[in-house]
């Protein structure tokens, strides 16, 4: 399934479009909604509600990464590309961010499922998404 409607970009790369561009500028405040929370990318932060959810860079990548494809199967070895870039990690680095990164998100609690594991191949962000876009 690919996520239809609005376009955004996080990290330089265009999100929800299926030909992503490396050169393309973040937006002005941006910001990502699911379940209880908010990301704002350009600020590189989660947040519920009010609060700051204590989550470090990595997950926070990794949550990003998984945002841009949402619906679709994001493989292991495309987030430890995107994560740690021309550095070779275990793949137990990656499970060790994304445990931390569903604890955060208490994922599976609540009713909220965020992330679905294809154990072996990798990983999927399943809950709704809502794009806030372009203020300038």
């Amino acid at each position: 399934m690919r996520a239809s409607g609005s376009t955004a970009t996080f990290g330089g790369l265009a999100q929800f479009d299926p030909e992503p561009e490396l050169d393309q500028k973040r937006p002005v405040h941006a910001k990502v909604l699911f379940g209880p929370f908010c990301l704002l990318p350009t600020q590189f932060l989660l947040r519920e509600g009010d609060r700051p959810v204590p989550l470090g860079s990595r997950a926070l990548e990794i949550l990003i990464a998984l945002l841009e494809r949402r619906g679709e199967l994001v493989s292991n070895q495309d987030l430890m590309a995107r994560v740690w870039p021309n550095v070779f990690v275990e793949p137990a680095n990656l499970t060790v961010h994304i445990s931390a990164l569903r604890r955060a998100l208490r994922d599976g609690r609540d009713g909220h499922r965020f992330i679905v594991n294809i154990p072996g191949r990798g990983y999927c962000f399943v809950a709704s998404v809502d794009v806030a876009g372009h203020e300038n």
